[in-house]
Parts: structure tokens; C-alpha cells; sequence
């Protein structure tokens, strides 16, 4: 009895080696247990280190004065701010120009991908040249070139490019009018957002209806002029409640208005331009990746080019761009690091340089400016993914 249970003992041994899902947990386990440990030795290591320097370990130095200005702030900031709002400051910059770069890279992208495509010719040999030229030719070049040969040759303030007494254009950036509200005009903002919350629900509402019944709703030129005209009709009722502050030239720089930095033109030139070539092949290949009987089909409905391009190609073609556009997006935020080399006050050149170099905490701010980067780029794509998965084709 005592051998035939050893038996069938080891014959469970056996069979549970012989388990590929036994093995690959016990696979997965010796890795992680590696990892922990080589982890455990690296903070033992850095530990060990910064006692023997003598530094002190910790994030409160968050909490203490800076002690340095920033150029570029988007937010309430001096000298004796704190370190936790110089890490505001840097990520708002980086957060701009990142957006502004997405935005405009997205729109040119999309204009290359689908003038690459003419019939003419000449345009879309002008749109291949310009793909192949720019994105061939290192960002850090591009930034330096558009900085240094473009901006900083640029006449001082008082011979700066006027553009009708609004718009001033020298070598320490644009100058442009301000608005400044006055008692009133909060009713505009609300009216902003009742008009898009209405959009929203006006937009699911033609779908909805062109799904069952077949009919279009023109729902985003509707959308569109209720977003623009409410918040105009509440600021004309309330009497247009703003005036703008213009900048004027006084002594040897204006005064006034907003100031654009020279090293945010440059970088989001650069980033824009840049960026704009990689998206425009995606969306050259998703366009070229819908079948040539969707589009003759159109034109022989009767469609225009402009309706086929909107409503049957750009959509189909969506679904194949998203993927690499995703990572296109996460390729322009981590770029924009390179503004260290102009002098943008961005993420990195503020926190990770400034700050450590005058704080000492470079491990906790180099952790920091990664977990940073690390979350931006997580919700980006966690926001892509879902409207890749949204709107791409599901099997029958």
C-alpha cells in the first residue's frame, strides 16, 4: 500500500514538471525574484554611497526655496518658490510645447499624407522632397538651425518686424497683444462649455439616428457653429467685457502684451515640422491600405473628392494609422527634451538641471523627471489605445 502511494506520488511529480503552465510559473518567479534582488542591491549600493557623501536622502527638499528664476512661466513663480513649483513650471512648458507640436503635426501630417497622393505631379513630387529632406536631418540640427541661423539673426527691438502695430517680431521672440476680461464676461466660459456639452450629445444623437434610420444629420457643422456663436451672442449681450493689452516698444524692450520666447518658436518649429513627415507616411499607407473600389464606388455615387476623402477613406484609413501614430505622439513629448540645448525652460533643463544642480538631489530628481515623463506617456497611450480599440475592425 506504502509503495503504491509513493508511486503515485511521484507519478503527480511528474506530471506537474511535465506542466508547461508549472514550469512557466516557476520560470517566472526565479525572474522576478532576480530582478528584486538585483533592485534590493542597487538601492543598497545608491544608499550606501550618498551616506559616504554625506547627502541627505528624501523628498523634502521639495518643499524648500528654488532660489533661481525661470523665463518662460505659465504659472505664478519667483526665486523663492519652491522646488515642487519649479516641477510645476517645467511641466506646463513641456506640456505646451508638446501640445502644440501634437496639434499642428497632426494637421500638416495629414495635409502631406494626402497631397503625396495627387495626381499633379509637381505637388506631390514638392510633398515627397519635403518628407524625405526633413526627416532625414537629425531634430537636434533642425532646433539649432531654426534657433541660431533663423531667430537669433532676427533685428532687436527697436527695428523688431511690425505687423500693423499688434504683432512684433525680433531676436528676444514675438510680441503679441493680450486679452484682459473685465466684469462679465464669466457668462462666456459657461456658455463655452453648455455649447460643447450640447455638441457632444447633438454628435451621439446623429449617429444614433443615421444607424437606424439611415439619414445624416450634418451634426459637426451644426456642432461647430453652436460652439462658435453661443459664447459670441453671451459676450456681445454683456456688452464684450475685454479689452486687449497691446505691446508698445518703451526704451529697449516692449512692455505689454505676451511674449513668445524664441526658444519656444524654434522648438515647436521643429518638433511640428519634424514630426509632421513621420505622420504623413503613416497616413500615406493607411490611405493607399483602403481597397480602390471604396473610392471608385464613391465617385461613381456621385461623390465629391472632399466628401470620398471625409467620409469613406480617412476613416477606413484611421484604423491602420493609429497604431504607429500612437507612438509618433510619445516620440514628440520624449523630444522635447532637446530643449536643453537652446534654453527652453522646459521639464528637464528646469528640474533636472537647474534644480539638481543646486539642490544635490540628483537621484531624487532624476526619479522624479522620469516617473514624469513615464506618466505622460502612459496616458497618452492608454487615450490612443482606447480610440484605436473603438473605432477598429472587429471580426464576425
Amino acid at each position: 500500500m506504502a509503495d503504491r502511494y509513493d508511486r503515485e506520488t511521484d507519478k503527480t511529480k511528474r506530471s506537474m514538471l511535465n506542466d508547461t503552465r508549472v514550469r512557466g510559473w516557476v520560470a517566472q518567479a526565479l525572474v522576478l525574484a532576480v530582478i528584486a534582488c538585483v533592485a534590493g542591491y542597487a538601492v543598497y549600493n545608491v544608499g550606501q554611497n550618498l551616506h559616504k557623501a554625506g547627502i541627505t536622502t528624501g523628498f523634502g527638499f521639495l518643499n524648500d526655496p528654488s532660489g533661481f528664476d525661470i523665463s518662460q512661466t505659465l504659472v505664478s513663480y519667483s526665486g523663492e518658490s519652491t522646488y515642487a513649483r519649479a516641477l510645476l513650471v517645467g511641466l506646463l512648458n513641456t506640456m505646451l510645447v508638446s501640445v502644440l507640436g501634437i496639434i499642428f503635426a497632426t494637421i500638416l501630417g495629414f495635409f502631406l499624407g494626402v497631397i503625396r497622393l495627387s495626381p499633379n505631379w509637381l505637388v506631390s513630387k514638392m510633398a515627397e522632397a519635403y518628407t524625405e529632406i526633413v526627416r532625414n536631418v537629425p531634430l537636434l540640427l533642425q532646433i539649432l538651425f531654426w534657433y541660431l541661423a533663423i531667430l537669433a539673426p532676427l533685428p532687436g527691438p527697436r527695428q523688431a518686424l511690425n505687423f500693423n502695430n499688434w504683432i512684433y517680431l525680433c531676436n528676444r521672440g514675438m510680441q503679441i497683444p493680450r486679452p484682459v476680461t473685465e466684469a462679465g464676461f464669466g457668462g462666456v466660459p459657461i456658455a463655452f462649455a453648455i455649447a460643447v456639452i450640447f455638441s457632444i450629445i447633438l454628435v451621439r444623437w446623429a449617429r444614433l439616428r443615421q444607424q437606424k434610420t439611415g439619414i445624416r444629420f450634418p451634426a459637426y457643422p451644426v456642432s461647430f457653429g453652436v460652439v462658435v456663436m453661443l459664447p459670441l451672442v453671451v459676450l456681445l449681450a454683456a456688452g464684450v467685457p475685454v479689452h486687449w493689452d497691446v505691446p508698445a516698444l518703451h526704451g529697449f524692450n516692449f512692455r505689454g502684451g505676451i511674449t513668445i520666447l524664441p526658444e519656444l518658436i524654434a522648438l515647436w518649429l521643429s518638433l511640428t515640422l519634424y514630426s509632421a513627415t513621420f505622420i504623413g507616411e503613416y497616413v500615406r499607407s493607411g490611405i493607399m491600405a483602403v481597397d480602390k473600389g471604396q473610392r471608385e464606388a464613391t465617385f461613381a455615387l456621385g461623390y465629391s473628392p472632399w466628401l470620398t476623402y471625409r467620409l469613406v477613406i480617412i476613416p477606413q484609413a484611421m484604423r491602420v494609422v493609429t497604431p504607429p501614430l500612437i507612438s509618433q505622439y510619445l516620440t514628440l513629448i520624449k523630444n522635447s527634451s532637446l530643449a536643453v540645448v537652446i534654453g527652453y525652460p522646459d521639464l528637464v533643463h528646469v528640474f533636472a538641471g537647474t534644480a539638481l544642480n543646486q539642490s544635490g538631489q540628483a537621484v531624487e530628481i532624476i526619479t522624479i523627471t522620469m516617473a514624469v515623463y513615464l506618466t505622460l506617456s502612459i496616458t497618452i497611450s492608454l487615450f490612443m489605445n482606447w480610440y484605436n480599440k473603438k473605432f477598429a475592425l472587429r471580426g464576425f
